[in-house]
């Protein structure tokens, strides 16, 4: 869809988070002097410059409010499975989204379109790093933390567009489309893990080639009939062994040189190298600036020593799995584990089995999910103290009493951060304050935009 689809047709915005500005921006420069609707929350509101175009309208739309325009511009947050949106989708409103119109007015764009339950902001930001060293001037935007409507009419001459199961279905063509992983997430919006691996797979739908995580026989099995699937991780291609970087048999850069810890995060840059090679860049003569590559925050973000010990922020761990991948790649040492947060209903038993094999000096359970991830440890107990507390600030002064001097406070929860917090950055920087730590100086992600 286009803008100019909704020229003089009835319009509305439906939320005012970041995606929702930039696509009434957009709206606002492309069709200037046009009607529209916003619907958003009064705090969303703040700041807003209405005039006598805009009516803007804090009460949550129903199916008649949505049943009223043509079109509804969409954030992503709001699930496009929520009753009154499919009835008024029924009635014959159109949903679409700032993704869906960056899309189809930049059909001419050379797009790498990233997605994964977990690794994609990681892989984004390091292909987008290396790309750069080569000269190519390059895009890094969407969920990352940049709307694409805010660079509409930038140019560049490589995008690295990261997407959310969210958005996946919304892309147009995709010179390259790259699956980091693929486990279970977002229950709550997708409304069964069925259906979020069926979203988060429709990626490959624009993809012209599909390069996906070859460790991961489901992923490897459900994308098995793409005409041009390409896998990474594998012996043949980009992957790790022996604690160093591989290009088939040619070993070609020392994990140690990684500034990211974690075989995970090793497995990520595979997946940057890959792709670059997909789309034709060099990614031998690239593989220099992995060492420089700075380490994006909330991500195994080492925040330094206080009281003794060192404390990491993992904010934006929000899977069981990726709780598991931080503690692994910390576990030469004392380790105090922080998990919990907003319960979106996901599996902790595998996640328990995992850590019974190689437990950490203490786990400390806290959060919304708290009673889901104790019955899963007490079922399958990990051989280590398992810990309740109320919320994050609890849990930090329980692992401060647990953990011997010279140990690591792990902040890595495994859940959302919206039983206490905004989001994962508002509990990261919390986390950081408690610590010790400045949470100012815990700094935005760099490189978005196009340079």
């Amino acid at each position: 869809m286009r803008f100019a689809d909704l020229d003089g047709r009835r319009v509305a915005v439906w939320g005012h988070g970041r995606e929702g500005r930039a696509a009434l921006a957009a709206l606002r420069a492309r069709l200037p002097g046009q009607e529209l609707t916003l619907f958003c929350r009064q705090d969303e509101a703040e700041g807003l410059n209405a005039n006598g175009a805009l009516t803007v309208l804090h009460a949550a739309p129903d199916v008649a409010a949505l049943a009223g325009f043509d079109i509804v511009v969409k954030s992503p947050g709001i699930s496009a499975y929520r009753p009154e949106l499919l009835a008024a989708q029924a009635q014959g409103t159109v949903f679409t989204s700032g993704t869906a119109l960056w899309f189809g007015e930049r059909s001419d764009a050379r797009v790498i379109g990233v997605t994964g339950t977990k690794g994609k902001s990681t892989t984004c930001a390091m292909l987008a790093h290396l790309a750069r060293h080569l000269g190519v001037r390059t895009a890094l935007a969407g969920n990352i933390g940049l709307p694409l409507l805010e660079l509409l009419d930038a140019e560049a001459e490589l995008w690295v567009v990261e997407l959310s199961s969210f958005q996946t279905g919304e892309t147009g063509p995709l010179e390259l489309g790259l699956i980091t992983s693929l486990y279970e997430d977002h229950l709550d919006w997708h409304g069964s893990r069925e259906r979020y691996v069926a979203d988060k797979l429709k990626l490959a739908d624009a993809a012209r080639t599909l390069l996906v995580n070859a460790t991961q026989p489901d992923l490897m099995a459900r994308t098995k009939t793409h005409p041009r699937r390409i896998g990474f991780g594998t012996c043949e291609g980009w992957h790790v062994a022996g604690n160093a970087i591989h290009r088939g048999d040619e070993r070609v850069f020392d994990c140690a040189d990684l500034t990211l810890p974690g075989a995970h995060n090793a497995l990520n840059a595979c997946a940057g190298l890959a792709a670059m090679q997909q789309v034709g860049l060099d990614a031998i003569a690239a593989l220099p600036a992995l060492a420089a590559f700075q380490p994006l925050p909330h991500r195994l973000q080492t925040l330094g020593q206080q009281g003794g010990r060192t404390w990491i922020n993992d904010s934006i761990s929000t899977t069981p799995q990726a709780a598991l991948a931080a503690l692994r790649s910390v576990q030469d040492q004392p380790v105090a584990l922080l998990l919990g947060g907003h319960d979106r209903g996901l599996d902790w038993t595998a996640f328990a089995t995992a850590i019974a094999a190689r437990p950490p000096h203490v786990v400390v359970v806290q959060g919304g999910n708290r009673v889901r991830i104790l019955e899963a440890l007490r079922a399958s107990p990990p051989g280590c103290p398992v810990l309740e507390a109320v919320d994050l600030e609890a849990a930090m002064a329980c692992a401060g009493e647990a953990l011997p001097q010279a140990g690591v406070v792990l902040l890595s929860p495994g859940a959302p951060s919206f039983d206490q917090f905004h989001d994962y950055t508002e509990r990261g920087r919390r986390f950081a304050e408690l610590a010790g730590f400045d949470p100012a100086r815990i700094a935005s992600i760099e490189g978005l935009g196009v340079a």
